[in-house]
């Protein structure tokens, strides 16, 4: 692992403390165990589960669960019961199973929950999460109390997953989504920003080094993601729950259009917030801005 990430562990570990989280492996499984950022009282023995509202948390392509949320975890965690876990092959969450589709993640997810004793919670996701978010609320209606979903679709269909490719000026996702050099690290988080900040040359390197681990299976989970037109599984959503579309004015992965359409196809109960000037990346670029929307969302449940 990159320098950087080394040195931030033990701060980042020593934040989540500070707001009453904890880190916990839970065995989905025998060969399945996902990592979870759970609330420390949650897993004391003589605690029941908090009286706050659940809500899971769940990351994108490039990032583990903590890099990717940290700023959510810091402002919802008094307010919230906060689940933060990573997806299998992220972080420490790993499998030995051979799927590699959204069915499994969401699968595994709805199951952790299960098992940190969580029936049911809103979901907030993220690029890739947000499709694994979709999948769950199919796949588990009665867990799934509401959705906030950011820089997302509801499924990666060949149509989509072209036109998205070509807007970015990639032919496949593995190229974009794991850079086999730092240069290539730089495109990603620049195509991913409304507008990169400077950051030292080591960043680049030690985050290619830290975040790009089980690339094998990360390659086969982004073949999995694109399905035929004609296979979506997902085709005429019927959600009833309350869907909130959080998303910054200048996703170039996933822009207006897709957000836009996606709105139309989940109908009346969906609401649509653009933040401006903001990318795919809108939870770290504008943290303040996306935490009071998703704040004001949560609460009004």
């Amino acid at each position: 692992m990159g320098n950087t990430f080394v040195m931030l562990k033990p701060i980042i570990h020593g934040l989540m403390k500070a707001v009453g989280m904890t880190s916990q492996l839970v065995e989905i499984e025998s060969g399945t165990t996902m990592h979870f950022w759970v609330p420390t009282k949650s897993i004391h023995p003589n605690n029941k589960l908090s009286n706050k509202p659940p809500v899971l948390f769940v990351h994108g392509f490039v990032a583990n669960g903590i890099m990717t949320w940290l700023f959510q975890i810091l402002s919802l965690s008094s307010d919230f019961a906060v689940y933060v876990p990573d997806l299998l092959f992220f972080g420490d969450s790993i499998t030995t199973r051979p799927e590699r589709s959204t069915t499994i993640q969401a699968d595994c997810l709805a199951k952790g929950m299960m098992k940190l004793g969580v029936e049911k919670f809103s979901l907030v996701g993220l690029s890739y999460g947000g499709m694994v978010g979709f999948k769950l609320a199919q796949m588990y209606p009665h867990m799934v109390e509401s959705m906030v979903m950011s820089s997302t679709i509801i499924e990666m269909t060949e149509s989509i997953s072209n036109a998205s490719l070509k807007n970015i000026g990639f032919t496949n996702w593995p190229d974009f989504l794991l850079p086999k050099t730092v240069s290539g690290v730089k495109q990603l988080l620049s195509i991913g920003s409304h507008k990169l900040p400077w950051l030292p040359e080591f960043f680049y390197k030690d985050f290619h080094e830290a975040m790009f681990s089980n690339k094998k299976e990360k390659v086969e989970l982004l073949e999995a993601l694109v399905v035929n037109d004609k296979d979506a599984t997902i085709k005429a959503p019927n959600y009833s729950l309350r869907i909130y579309i959080l998303c910054g004015d200048d996703d170039k992965i996933f822009n207006m259009t897709f957000s836009d359409d996606m709105k139309e196809k989940l109908g009346k109960n969906t609401t649509i917030q653009y933040i401006k000037n903001a990318g795919h990346l809108v939870q770290l670029e504008r943290p303040c801005t996306y935490n009071h929307y998703l704040k004001k969302f949560l609460s009004s449940l």
